[in-house]
């Protein structure tokens, strides 16, 4: 390749790459901590509190179930000697059915929850976002992501907007004017 060619390939990848630099310098960046703002935004924590109290009551129900199973196995087993092989393979098969009925409800239960969970977060999180892209919209950033599943292993604290969006949310508001690039950020 002759130096002219060389110099003309340098000169129109750097026509291209300048500017992309120069709109990268201009790019402001912040992230959230979504699972923490979910958790300590008021309607997140009532929320929680509410899914947290079924799930103890439903945790209740089966513990209730699988004891009176337990005491049903232990009579049988006591009484097993007493019985004929008929009668105790009977009794066996009723037991196991009723044990996969549990494991059954217990699964059950397990995927009402899910789904429960996503019932109730889903407008709380619809919210989160609408507060995010405000936030965004008034601070001129460009980019906002999530910090846990952005793949970010290390960011400076100014750069976390989770306070303010809780902070926001919280009160319900348009967020709060911009902070000035010099004052100290507050946590």
């Amino acid at each position: 390749m002759s130096l002219r060619s060389t110099l003309a390939a340098t000169a129109a990848v750097l026509s291209l790459a300048l500017p992309v630099a120069a709109s990268a310098a201009e790019l402001k960046v912040a992230y959230v901590d979504l699972q923490r703002v979910l958790l300590e935004v008021d309607d997140g924590k009532a929320a929680k509190a509410r899914l947290q109290k079924w799930l103890e009551d439903r945790q209740k129900e089966i513990d209730k179930e699988q004891d009176a199973l337990r005491k049903e196995k232990e009579t049988l087993d006591k009484q097993a000697s007493a019985m004929s092989e008929a009668t105790r393979t009977q009794k066996a098969t009723e037991l196991q059915k009723k044990v996969m009925e549990l494991a059954q409800k217990y699964e059950r239960s397990r995927a009402e929850a899910a789904n429960k969970e996503r019932q109730e977060m889903e407008p709380i999180i619809n919210r989160i976002d609408q507060v995010i892209a405000s936030i965004a919209d008034r601070d001129g950033l460009g980019l906002v992501l999530d910090k846990r599943d952005s793949g970010i292993v290390f960011a400076l604290s100014q750069y976390d907007i989770s306070n303010e969006v809780v902070r926001s949310y919280n009160n319900g508001k348009k967020p709060a004017a911009p902070v000035a690039k010099d004052a100290p950020v507050k946590k």
